[in-house]
């Protein structure tokens, strides 16, 4: 492959979501790699949660979901927007604008409430339905994790 040609490849690349690229034949081998490989899997917060748990509550319960523990009756009576995808948390589409959406707001089908940073692509998290938020439960920044839940939400 020839100089130019490769660089094409790297522009073609770099301006789509590509993140890993991988190129063989008999006279050549190319793999392309972008972005950093930072990944968030530590949770420190909840595993101090479970340590006490198991003395109130039942071990099992509160091993598997550490934050239901704490909000179970708050959950049964509103609905949770979870996460869809592990990331980072942020209310407010940059550092100096006003968030998404705040306690007592009323938002729409399809609004966006927040962003969940992902191998540095930001993805607006939507609203499936009409509802009123009654809790942001993470902070602004915090690391999430699949299923996580975002919001508290009553149903309109």
């Amino acid at each position: 492959m020839e100089l130019k040609d490769l660089k094409g490849l790297i522009k073609l690349i770099t301006e789509t979501d590509i993140t890993e690229f991988d190129l063989e034949n008999d006279e050549e081998k190319i793999h392309i790699k972008r972005g950093s490989e930072k990944e968030i899997i530590q949770m420190t917060a909840p595993a101090a949660v479970v340590q006490p748990a198991p003395v109130v509550a039942a071990s099992a319960p509160a091993a598997v979901a550490p934050t239901t523990v704490d909000s179970a009756p708050q959950q049964s009576k509103y609905d949770a927007i979870p996460s869809p995808i592990v990331g980072s948390f942020y209310r407010k589409p940059s550092p100096d604008a006003e968030p998404f959406c705040k306690v007592g707001d009323i938002v729409d089908a399809g609004q966006v409430l927040c962003l969940v940073e992902a191998m540095k692509l930001f993805n607006e998290i939507e609203a499936e339905f009409k509802c009123k938020i009654i809790e942001v439960v993470k902070e602004d920044g915090a690391p999430v994790e699949y299923g996580e839940t975002l919001f508290l939400v009553e149903k309109l």
